[in-house]
């Protein structure tokens, strides 16, 4: 063994040879050709660029390891690679010393390399040290897949994962199911479980096409930007409250309509840019185009007392450059708000430059107008009819009261209001003028409203050392993109907001399109084929399938950045049509699935688990816009809520019943079925929400009072349509609850199950009593109250399964 590694590695000595004859890394896991970006970058990134990478700051030693032109020169007679000589490199005996006075990394750092990332190191420096680009970094380019004539591949996807498995002697899974595939598509496209009539019409479609027909039907219900808005709400950190302070309610609602609506309207995506980013410099735009400029305003903001309103200007400001450039670049420029990023080339400047597209953006740092419950201005309303004829009476109550002032100012005799017998005095107007203007903020936080941006003469950008706002010492600096990626617009005519997007969306530009699909990716394959979903950097992940995400990125920009588009491409691949079950040998190859040899599986959203439940039971409301909802919700959860305190008041009607993408988001008090089902607050960007699995969300299904009217209304279908005996009418739950016909044994539990319920709300029928009100939807006066009550506990058992939560 050690005779051939040494044949294919010629040069590489030492430690590699002593690895490789203890088995550690064998000729089967050490590539032939050493690749920086693929096999040396993630090592140096991870253990060395803190210390020896891009930020000037912070090198040690006065050495760069991220640039090819410092790692080989000379630093007092002896340089750190050495190419083609593992021996004479620095970095290698440094690496491989057991002196811990030159051992590097130093045992201080906490951080070791394995005898592999050794070896690695050993033979790329022997193979002659070459870098290259960071991948992300470069245009996508075409690499054509070589499993073209394979029966499986339907279209590119489906090549180049084949010829990735071949590679891995695996071969694709089976194909699902269609009940399965029927579930999984409708629970990616449109976020809802399929009805029986749908699984049959499917099921019983023999045309060649009826997966494709399938697929289209999908992407054209108006449920499909329902289910699509979730995620970019989470990207671009969409609340209906502040979040600062008081956590006070700001208008977004409309802006959340904007994104559904252009998701169902499948806007070509540098539109969409364009219209959230600089919607408001766009010749004569129209009210959806300003709406969509909420986006810049979406930041959390405060009305504390005391807080500086600078500060808070460059806080917003910060949150914009670090929002911008996650959701559209999956970079984190975030990371070079204090100091030049300390692993990929983003510098200081970079970052203010970056900030300095947002420094036109009219607001105040600390919104105190109107005290604690006006709005947060500029904004636009949509008020109904009767608010309409309120704010108009007070807006002409109060030209007159500033009218009677301006007259008494002058010295001429004011105009006396009506039935007013003498000259107003000055005192009392004034009082009436803050009445009124009180009396209209308070109209305008319960008028439907969104805020939206504004321009003005752009602020001075300064960049700012070490972050801190309060030094002034800084370059001025003008509106600019990262220098590395092409460093426009550095003469001339100061660049817009506008010139912004379009640099974001120009095919040239190697990030925007590959962090679009590398997400959609990850919502109908489990992850990302780099996993990192909001860092492409040198903090990123190598991808899985470089070749694949080149192709899903060209194939986005050259449909014209059609989502829709490259949605069907993705579910039409026979890469996504595969079982999601694994082989034990399978689970033992590839556990996390990222090789794609079968199907994934995974929790559905928070918002998704109630609307699944909602569904199935008949209550869901499909009524799409306007203000949020506000479900159910824990007496007392806002006791620590101030400035102004406030009760929750749960909507009532259709209202407790609409889907989840509606439900009001409170940044500080998440509703606590969305906590417990992994929903961030919000007050960043979250390009990946985790997926716990905890006590606390069996305890949701089972208590939640969303979930036990649903449950409940749920057993009144069953003993209305599902049949006179307990078989149809377990039979009737599962078909309905989880598209199947229960299993023998499953049969027997809910037998079981609902004799024993029957038994127990017979002698406790005030227990049945009390289980079957929970919730504003009637009981209907012809049900057994017992009956009800044991069948409800039945469809709350269903909802626990993990079948109904879980996407296969």
């Amino acid at each position: 063994m050690n005779a051939v590694l040494y044949q294919v590695f010629p040069k590489v000595t030492g430690l590699f040879l002593l690895v490789a004859a203890a088995g550690v890394a064998t000729a089967e896991s050490m590539p032939e050709r050493v690749e920086f970006n693929r096999h040396i970058r993630p090592i140096l990134s991870n253990n060395c660029f803190f210390c020896h990478g891009p930020d000037s700051k912070t090198q040690e030693a006065d050495l760069r390891l991220d640039q090819r032109i410092h790692a080989v020169a000379e630093h007092d007679g002896a340089a750190a690679i050495v190419p083609g000589n593992p021996d004479a490199s620095a970095l290698i005996q440094r690496i491989l010393s057991e002196d811990p006075n030159s051992q590097m990394p130093p045992p201080e750092s906490n951080r070791s390399l394995t005898a592999h990332e050794k070896a690695l190191l050993q033979a790329w420096v022997a193979q002659g040290a070459e870098y290259q680009a960071h991948w992300a970094y470069i245009p996508p380019e075409y690499s054509p897949p070589t499993s073209i004539d394979s029966d499986w591949v339907v279209n590119p996807i489906d090549a180049y994962v084949l010829d990735n498995l071949t590679r891995q002697g695996l071969t694709p899974a089976e194909p699902a199911d269609r009940v399965t595939l029927i579930r999984r598509l409708s629970f990616d496209l449109i976020g809802l479980p399929p009805t029986p009539a749908e699984v049959a019409d499917f099921l019983n479609d023999t045309r060649d096409n009826a997966y494709e027909r399938l697929v289209d039907r999908l992407l054209a219900s108006p449920h499909f930007g329902e289910r699509l808005a979730i995620y970019w709400l989470d990207l671009v950190r969409y609340a209906d409250t502040v979040g600062y302070h008081g956590d006070q309610v700001r208008g977004a609602a409309p802006y959340r309509d904007y994104v559904i609506a252009a998701f169902n309207d499948n806007m070509p995506f540098d539109q969409f840019t364009r219209e959230q980013l600089a919607g408001d410099l766009l010749e004569s735009p129209t009210q959806e185009q300003r709406i969509a400029t909420a986006y810049n305003r979406l930041n959390m903001v405060t009305r504390e007392g005391g807080a500086q309103d600078k500060d808070y200007l460059i806080r917003y400001a910060a949150d914009r450059t670090r929002t911008t450039a996650s959701v559209w670049l999956g970079s984190s420029l975030g990371c070079a708000q204090c100091h030049d990023h300390k692993f990929d080339p983003f510098t200081l400047k970079d970052f203010y430059r970056f900030s300095a597209f947002f420094a036109d953006i009219n607001e105040k740092g600390v919104q105190n107008e109107g005290g604690n419950e006006g709005p947060f201005p500029p904004y636009l309303r949509f008020p109904t009819e009767e608010q309409a004829q309120q704010l108009a009476a007070i807006e002409a109550d109060k030209a007159r009261v500033n009218t009677q002032l301006a007259a008494l100012a002058e010295g001429t005799p004011a105009p006396s209001g009506e039935g007013e017998s003498s000259p107003p005095d000055p005192d009392e107007l004034k009082k009436e003028l803050r009445k009124l203007t009180q009396a209209q903020f308070r109209l305008d936080q319960n008028t439907f409203h969104v805020v939206v941006t504004e321009t003005m003469e752009p602020q001075v950008t300064r960049v700012l050392p070490r972050g801190n706002w309060m030094d002034e010492s800084g370059e001025i600096v003008g509106p600019a993109v990262p220098e590395f990626l092409g460093g426009l617009w550095m003469n001339g005519d100061r660049p817009t907001r506008l010139d912004l997007a379009a640099w974001i969306t120009d095919p040239k530009n190697p990030l925007t399109a590959r962090t679009f699909v590398n997400r959609l990716w990850k919502l109908y394959f489990g992850t990302g084929i780099s996993k990192v979903l909001d860092d492409l950097g040198s903090q990123g992940e190598w991808p899985t399938h470089p070749e694949l995400l080149d192709h899903l990125a060209l194939e986005f920009m050259e449909s014209g950045w059609d989502i829709k588009h490259v949605v069907k491409h993705l579910v039409m691949s026979n890469t996504y049509r595969q079982s999601s079950m694994a082989s034990p040998t399978l689970k033992e190859r590839d556990p996390y699935n990222r090789l794609l040899a079968r199907q994934s599986r995974f929790r559905l959203e928070a918002e998704l688990v109630r609307d699944n439940a909602l569904r199935v039971s008949g209550l869901l409301s499909t009524a799409m816009g306007g203000p949020s909802a506000k479900p159910y919700q824990p007496a007392g959860y806002y006791r620590e809520l101030n400035f102004p305190t406030r009760e929750y008041e749960p909507d009532t009607g259709e209202n407790l019943y609409r889907r989840g993408v509606y439900t009001h988001w409170q940044r500080t008090f998440l509703h606590p079925s969305l906590i417990a089902f992994d929903a961030p607050t919000r007050e960043e960007c979250t390009a990946e929400r985790p997926i716990s699995n905890s006590p606390l969300q069996a305890l949701v299904l089972l208590n939640d009072p969303s979930f036990v009217e649903a449950a409940r209304v749920f057993a009144q279908r069953l003993l209305e349509e599902g049949g006179t005996t307990d078989d149809e009418r377990i039979d009737f739950a599962y078909r309905e609850a989880l598209s199947r016909a229960p299993l023998t044994s499953e049969r027997k539990i809910m037998q079981s199950l609902v004799d024993s319920n029957r038994a127990h709300f017979a002698d406790a029928p005030e227990d049945a009593t009390a289980f079957v009100n929970v919730g504003d939807s009637p009981v209907p006066e012809s049900f057994d109250t017992v009956q009800l009550a044991a069948w409800s506990a039945v469809t709350r058992a269903l909802f626990n399964t993990h079948e109904m939560i879980y996407r296969y």
